[in-house]
């Protein structure tokens, strides 16, 4: 029941769709209308307004951050076994990551869960988050490719948590994750192998 618990509580928080609430807040046309229609932070970048890109990508990873924390608070306060609190809070941090791509506050079509895999991964393991955003940043400031630095990241994750993590439960969900994640980049990988994937902060273009 506990685990249930978890998921469900993560899920819940993972379903807040920061692009949509930054945007109406400050004024800002819904980003599923324009780019890439995903409601994301690189999406809301090609707005032009970077405060809400930025405050979207802290939305979406905290997210996760708040999930693991909670657990691990109110596991602690309840005394409930250090290994089981963990299990729980990885739980949580996935449920919140699966919440943001198949929110049911938008009707299950959400975002593509890069910030908010990054808030999973910053919490659980610093060092692990640290690694893989290094992956990312390589790839897009080499590259000018959120979609590409997403899928190198997706892939580096499970590899760098088999080292980082003596932990077979938190290896399996990064490799769901993972999966997800790329999954759902399945239109920017054509459209990089096309040539036609826009590049970070290009303009928006309405749908």
């Amino acid at each position: 029941m506990s685990f249930i618990i978890c998921a469900l509580a993560g899920y819940a928080l993972g379903c807040l769709p920061f692009a949509v609430i930054v945007s109406r807040a400050m004024g800002l046309q819904d980003p599923r209308g324009y780019g890439s229609g995903n409601p994301g932070a690189t999406n809301v970048l090609r707005s032009g307004n970077k405060l809400a890109a930025l405050l979207t990508l802290l939305g979406d990873a905290l997210k996760a951050v708040i999930a693991i924390l909670l657990v691990r608070h109110f596991g602690g306060t309840f005394g409930v076994p250090a290994a089981q609190i963990e299990s729980g809070a990885l739980l949580a941090g996935f449920a919140a990551f699966v919440g943001h791509v198949f929110p049911v506050t938008l009707g299950f079509k959400g975002g593509k869960g890069v910030a908010t895999a990054a808030g999973v991964l910053l919490t659980i393991s610093p060092l692990l988050g640290l690694i893989v955003l290094a992956v990312w940043l390589a790839v897009a400031l080499t590259t000018r490719y959120s979609s590409l630095a997403a899928l190198c990241a997706a892939v580096a994750a499970p590899i760098a948590g088999a080292w980082i993590l003596a932990n077979v439960f938190a290896i399996v969900l990064l490799a769901a994750m993972s999966v997800m994640l790329i999954w759902r980049h399945k239109d920017n990988i054509r459209r990089l192998l096309a040539g036609t994937e826009s590049r970070i902060g290009k303009k928006k273009q309405t749908q």
